[in-house]
């Protein structure tokens, strides 16, 4: 494991990660960083624990509405909407089991 500092929001943290890790932690790092000091730029949010949890929600928000390759297995699904999916299946699962154990 390797240490490296960085700065989010002009405060010092101290990070471990692999060697091959570096360079995709230090880009996330920026995009933290640059996130919430657009947000704080704003003036709509003050308190750095508001910045971090809003920061959050929109990279969230990012993450879920990222698309698979279209000409993947998955072709463009959103991920939040293959959650969804999944989420969907396993309640049906659940039921099913619900209704083979009461025929026992």
């Amino acid at each position: 494991m390797e240490r490296i500092d960085v700065s989010i929001l002009g405060r010092d943290y101290s990070l471990a990660c692999s060697p091959e890790e570096k360079n995709a932690l230090l880009a996330a790092v920026r995009h933290v960083d640059q996130l919430m000091l657009r947000i704080k730029g704003s003036g709509k949010v003050s308190s750095n624990e508001r910045i971090a949890v809003m920061a959050a929600i929109q990279i969230a928000g990012e993450m879920l509405a990222m698309k698979a390759a279209p000409d993947g297995p998955l072709g463009g699904l959103a991920v939040g909407d293959f959650k969804r999916k999944i989420e969907a299946m396993n309640t049906m699962l659940d039921e099913a089991i619900v209704g083979q154990q009461r025929l026992v």
